[in-house]
């Protein structure tokens, strides 16, 4: 398979294993609606915060929407991951401008990419699936990058979507759509998926009923089909109730056989016109439609466009707003209808003006369901005076527009796990360790949030998973409870296979550990810290 390379690149390959992992930090003031609905915004660097966040939900998300910067030269996006390069040194906090004047900015900005994508695909289920929003400046790079990291058989398809309602004037040819470019964790998997949208109010028009069937409106499809790949059973006579015989078209054979036919008919689902002679076509009915395909021409007429964006952000906030590229919130919904379902938790790493987590709340809103959110911002003032602003009045209605319901917790990054010298920092919680060691030792989220009232974790793959860390069992003073005893092991909840303990020290000897199946490991030594 063709590879792509750029500067870099070596250094960025595990970028993402390096970042260490940092604590997050709850903001009630800046929340709104139901705190505990599940939905999380995150303000800060999306690199550092999806490692945060990667404990709790890797495997979990089953769609993931990005729109990260285009690189058009017009941004003004900063490279800021810290690598240890020296030519990434020299890009480290510096404006990626125009190529003119920066002819390095397609490698910032597949450096910039390359972890992120890395992180966000552990997060997918394996039935999951991302979209990622980009323009022709870097849809070849991206398409690369993506075959690299999730497989070329994973590829779904790149959407055109018809993002302005007239041609821009000052470029010699303008452009008038984005692309949306779409990979599945596991495209077999996604597959299961029937990937259907509902039906609009133009195409329900269509539905008639002129024969007055009592199953209400139909609209009918040709019951034809190539000859390509035909069986004798295709080719055959139907005789319409008005009796007239009608042999399948010229350089065409029926897509039925005779028997399925002659149920059809019974079942007065058929239709040979006023007349009753007429070729038979198959009634569809609009009360048993489920949705119609997709594809991959999206009109602004469908989805909206730049310009219905950018009023909806206004009409919501009631300003102008100083943030140029939102995204329509029919195109959102339309993403989130295909790639997740009614329950389903989706994520946005570069969330910006909080589209993504809108059409999620009105989805919800729309049809009763329980998706969750979880959006990322690195700008602060955005977070604040935009993407949290404009959810707060989502959920609880501005001007004439009644509020969507539901809530969330705004989050900031706080400070990692543990210090320079590989130590626990002292702010940290037992439910923050808790979640961080069941993750690094198992590839897992911790099965459920813990309380600290037990040092039991939880179990995968037959292996139990405890923490003996900041007095769990009750026992405060500096060898308490932390330390594995004859006596604590008593009164560890029981597992009848491997256990895996950490603690602050062990007094059992090695035969009695390989006897009760455990593997000890002290903290902090034998916890990873990245």
């Amino acid at each position: 398979m063709p590879t792509l390379d750029w500067i870099g690149k070596k250094a960025v390959l595990n970028h993402h294993r390096q970042v260490p992992y940092r604590l997050l930090r709850c903001d009630a003031s800046l929340s709104a609606g139901d705190p505990d609905c599940g939905n999380l915004l995150v303000q800060g660097d999306n690199l550092l915060a999806l490692k945060a966040l990667l404990p709790y939900y890797a495997g979990k998300v089953k769609c993931i929407y990005i729109d990260p910067p285009y690189n058009t030269g017009n941004e003004n996006w900063v490279y800021n991951d810290a690598v240890n390069s020296p030519e990434m040194q020299k890009w480290l906090g510096k404006v990626v401008g125009a190529e003119v004047e920066d002819l390095s900015r397609h490698d910032k900005w597949l450096c910039m990419m390359y972890p992120r994508l890395s992180l966000l695909k552990e997060f997918l289920t394996e039935d999951g699936v991302i979209f990622v929003s980009i323009d022709d400046t870097e849809l070849g790079h991206l398409r690369c990058l993506m075959d690299e990291l999730f497989g070329p058989a994973n590829f779904v398809s790149s959407v055109v979507w018809q993002k302005r309602t007239s041609p821009d004037a000052r470029a010699t040819i303008g452009p008038a759509h984005d692309s949306i470019v779409a990979y599945a964790r596991s495209l077999s998997r996604f597959k299961e998926r029937r990937l259907l949208l509902p039906l609009t109010g133009d195409q329900t028009k269509g539905y008639k009923n002129p024969d007055n069937d009592p199953r209400g409106p139909w609209s009918s499809v040709d019951m034809t089909a190539q000859v390509g790949h035909a069986t004798p059973e295709q080719f055959y006579d139907i005789v319409s109730p008005a009796g007239k015989r009608l042999p399948p078209p010229q350089g065409r054979c029926w897509g039925y056989a005779e028997a399925t036919v002659r149920k059809l008919i019974d079942d007065n689902r058929v239709w040979f016109g006023k007349t009753g002679k007429s070729r038979p076509r198959l009634k569809r009915f609009l009360s048993e439609a489920e949705g119609v395909a997709p594809w991959t021409w999206w009109t602004n007429q469908e989805v909206g466009h730049n310009q219905e964006a950018k009023q909806e952000l206004i009409e919501i906030l009631g300003r102008d707003v100083d943030f140029e590229t939102p995204k329509p919130l029919r195109l959102l919904r339309r993403i989130l209808q295909l790639g997740a379902l009614s329950d389903s938790l989706i994520l946005d790493s570069f969330v910006g003006s909080g589209t993504t987590a809108h059409a999620t709340l009105a989805l919800n809103n729309a049809d009763a369901g329980h998706r969750r959110f979880i959006v990322i911002e690195m700008d602060e003032r955005i977070s604040r005076a935009v993407t949290a602003e404009r959810l707060r009045r989502a959920i609880h209605g501005y001007g004439d527009t009644k509020g969507l319901g539901g809530g969330f917790r705004y989050c900031n990054l706080a400070e990692p796990l543990f210090d320079e010298t590989g130590n626990i920092r002292e702010c940290v919680a037992f439910r923050e360790l808790a979640a961080h060691i069941f993750f690094t030792e198992t590839g897992s989220p911790i099965p459920k949030q813990v309380t600290g009232r037990s040092p039991f974790l939880g179990v995968h793959e037959g292996k139990a998973v405890y923490l003996l860390f900041n007095g769990v069992l009750g026992d405060k003073r500096a060898d308490g409870g932390n330390v594995l005893t004859g006596e604590v092991l008593r009164k560890l909840p029981n597992h009848n296979g491997t256990k895996v303990i950490y603690g602050e020290g062990c007094r059992l000897g090695p035969a009695r550990l390989k006897r009760e199946g455990i593997i000890f490991k002290q903290i902090p030594y034998h916890i990873k810290v990245s």
